[in-house]
């Protein structure tokens, strides 16, 4: 079984066996879960915390785009009539994953000190 991953125009698959392997040998992983309502702000914030990483000269694999969350809301428009006339609302959740193989003390610490835009939730889980 292999994954495929797509950035940039660039694919690059991985055997299940050849992952299984390299995260025997992590000591250490953090891993970094982005989510927003616009996507602008989420690729901006995205490329601000892989400078950083790129700063301190610590491993990782992203930004991984997932799916896309679509959550839908459909309103009556009239309170007491008109049962068929409707609207429908969409809110889109993006999200991304970074990971980092074997941090420092500098790059957890340069990551807790990012300003990030509003509006961007920043998940961080050290495993």
């Amino acid at each position: 079984m292999f994954i495929y991953y797509t950035f940039n125009k660039v694919t690059v698959h991985f055997s299940m066996s050849e992952i299984k392997k390299d995260e025997k040998d992590y000591k250490q992983r953090i891993r970094i879960k982005i989510k927003a309502f616009d996507h602008k702000i989420i690729d901006q914030s995205t490329k601000t915390i892989v400078d950083t990483i790129e700063r301190s000269n610590a491993n990782f694999f992203g930004p991984i785009p997932l799916p896309t969350e679509k959550r839908k809301y459909t309103v009556n428009r009239s309170t007491f009539v008109h049962k068929d006339a409707r609207d429908q609302y969409e809110m889109r959740i993006h999200k991304r994953i970074i990971d980092i193989i074997d941090p420092s003390g500098k790059t957890i610490e340069d990551l807790t000190n990012l300003n990030l835009p509003a509006g961007v939730d920043v998940e961080i889980k050290m495993q």
